[in-house]
């Protein structure tokens, strides 16, 4: 896999990808007839220039298309991931935990797609092509790693742990 299909890959556990799914098929099903038919009730009213109803449903219908391609783009992305290996190796699909350098808190998060947020009880998830997500891929437990922050400051962080995600 070259880097940049890496870059474009997100990693979904199959409930992820499953819920995912599910909502587009109801965004293209149920949701998009309701639209088209208020859309056309509010089109008989007559005059649409003053139309709220009429201008709400197109309004909505254009959210509704931009988040049915969203799905739809990163479906076609996705690699559902099986667990990886208990291994200590950071890798998307895996439980981080880390710290500063110089600090005793630690921080747990999900390396994998932030699409999973609502899947993970809680869980912050960063994607592995985040600041953080490509500083520590391949690292092991105990390893210190560099990487500058968005404000350009250069950050290192301490692999406290990196158990695989069981969702």
């Amino acid at each position: 896999m070259t880097q940049s299909s890496e870059q474009n890959t997100i990693w979904l556990t199959q409930d992820a990808y499953d819920k995912l799914k599910s909502e587009l098929e109801n965004l293209k099903g149920p949701v998009r007839q309701e639209i088209i038919e208020r859309i056309s009730n509010a089109r008989d009213e007559g005059d649409l220039k003053e139309n709220g109803g009429y201008h709400a449903a197109r309004e909505e219908q254009g959210k509704t298309e931009a988040r049915i391609r969203q799905l739809e783009d990163m479906l076609r992305r996705a690699e559902v991931g099986e667990t990886p290996a208990d291994d200590g190796v950071v890798e998307p699909g895996m439980k981080v935990t880390y710290k500063f350098v110089g600090d005793d808190d630690t921080e747990v998060f999900l390396l994998g797609a932030r699409e999973m947020e609502d899947t993970t009880d809680g869980l912050t998830v960063y994607s592995p092509q985040s600041p953080l997500g490509k500083a520590i891929i391949g690292s092991k437990v105990g390893d210190t790693v560099a990487y500058e922050a968005p404000n350009g400051k250069e950050l290192k962080v301490e692999i406290v742990d990196a158990t695989p995600f069981t969702g």
